[in-house]
């Protein structure tokens, strides 16, 4: 159903079961596929947004970069299937650097909360309330951003992270880590979060000791990843040091309070 204050663009495809609420402004170069709803008074343009998301008032999804250097190249937004988009949140299209901002299946964004231009979003990820993702960020599968985070651009976050409520994030996080704190730095691993996701007890050792290698070992970077790579890693621990590998920013280090034993 489309209501009839609804405002929508000649070139919008639409699939037949869609729902848009009142006032609902849907801008040139947008596809909404089946199942989704849109509450009133939300913006949608230059997007392809996936089936069954439920968006609610007044969201603004695919609208133009914050960026000074963009002057309104053609660029877009994808938003995967199964998404809830709450109020007032912001999802920006990319800019001309990558021509995409894209974010993955199943995610939540929460009221007022900001995936900025040129961002790389898995699937399953949580942005809670005002956590703010600023240019060409990642952030893997299955990580939760708490209330009132920042990430700096160009920042990557890995998949399973916790990020904790009010963390300035301006390196990257590795995968499984917990992080808080301004600037943010590591407090261990997410053990509840890989519990909760099915990992074995004997791939949370083998995490740990990877973690305990790179952070707590007195080796440098490329001593741990020698040392991890004669060790026939498995496939979370090669995950974890190829993340570390191709880290560009340079990667959150523990906090001397650390009090995570990673017994």
């Amino acid at each position: 159903m489309i209501h009839s204050t609804a405002i929508i663009d000649k070139s919008a495809e639409i699939d037949r079961d869609v729902e848009i609420g009142p006032y609902v402004v849907i801008g040139k170069n947008t596809k909404i596929k089946d199942g989704t709803r849109i509450g009133s008074h939300s913006v949608v343009e230059c997007a392809e947004i996936g089936k069954n998301c439920r968006i609610f008032s007044s969201a603004f999804i695919g609208t133009a970069p914050q960026d000074l250097k963009y002057k309104g190249e053609p660029t877009k937004l994808i938003l995967g299937d199964n998404c809830i988009v709450r109020e007032c949140v912001t999802l920006n299209r990319g800019s001309a650097a990558t021509n995409i901002t894209q974010i993955g299946s199943d995610c939540l964004f929460m009221a007022y909360s900001h995936v900025g231009h040129d961002c790389v979003i898995g699937s399953n990820v949580i942005l809670a309330n005002a956590a703010t993702c600023g240019g060409h960020v990642s952030i893997g599968d299955f990580s939760i951003i708490s209330a009132l985070v920042a990430i700096h651009q160009f920042s990557r976050v890995g998949k399973y992270v916790m990020l904790s409520g009010g963390a300035m994030a301006t390196l990257d996080i590795p995968h499984f880590c917990t992080a808080q704190g301004d600037r943010a730095k590591l407090f261990g691993l997410n053990i509840i979060g890989l519990k909760r996701h099915g990992f074995t007890d004997l791939q949370i050792k083998e995490i740990k000791a990877a973690y305990k290698t790179f952070f707590m070992s007195g080796l440098t970077v490329a001593e741990a990843l020698s040392k991890i790579e004669t060790t026939n890693p498995s496939k979370e621990v090669k995950d974890f040091a190829d993340f570390i590998k191709e880290s560009k920013r340079g990667v959150t280090r523990p906090a001397l309070t650390d009090t995570n034993s990673l017994e």
